[in-house]
């Protein structure tokens, strides 16, 4: 049974690490749409249209990232268009290693080296994902 548990936390653990890497360029979106949430509950419209203005936010953030980087053709736009996207994913790789080194590392040098290291891992995934869209003959 130990090693049963053993077993099934490492595939948990996998896979929350395959499933932040694989949403990492959508952290920028979320973020946007979150704050467009909020921001609306604050001014007192309600919990359902400030939901729907988050979502709406949301998607259009999403959707006009993808279609600049795949319709503008001068790289340093592209460029600067796919690190808006791959910075807060850079953060929120940094905060969920850091969240997940503090379990299982004592030390906190070494905490904020695996931290440093998923930050790093995470905004190169998203980089890659947002900076690949706006090369001709690539599907994402």
């Amino acid at each position: 049974m130990i090693a049963l548990g053993i077993i099934s936390s490492l595939a948990g653990s996998l896979f929350l690490c395959w499933l932040l890497f694989s949403l990492a360029r959508f952290a920028l979106p979320l973020f946007a749409g979150m704050t467009a949430g909020l921001w609306a509950f604050d001014q007192g419209t309600g919990l359902v249209p400030a939901f729907f203005l988050g979502s709406a936010t949301g998607g259009i953030t999403l959707a006009a990232g993808q279609w600049l980087v795949a319709t503008i053709r001068p790289s340093w736009i592209q460029i600067t268009i796919a690190l808006m996207f791959a910075v807060p994913a850079a953060i929120a790789g940094y905060s969920t290693v850091h969240g997940l080194s503090a379990l299982m590392v004592p030390s906190a040098g070494w905490q904020l080296a695996c931290s440093i290291m998923g930050a790093v891992i995470t905004g190169s995934g998203a980089w890659m994902q947002m900076a690949g869209q706006g090369q001709p003959g690539r599907s994402s």
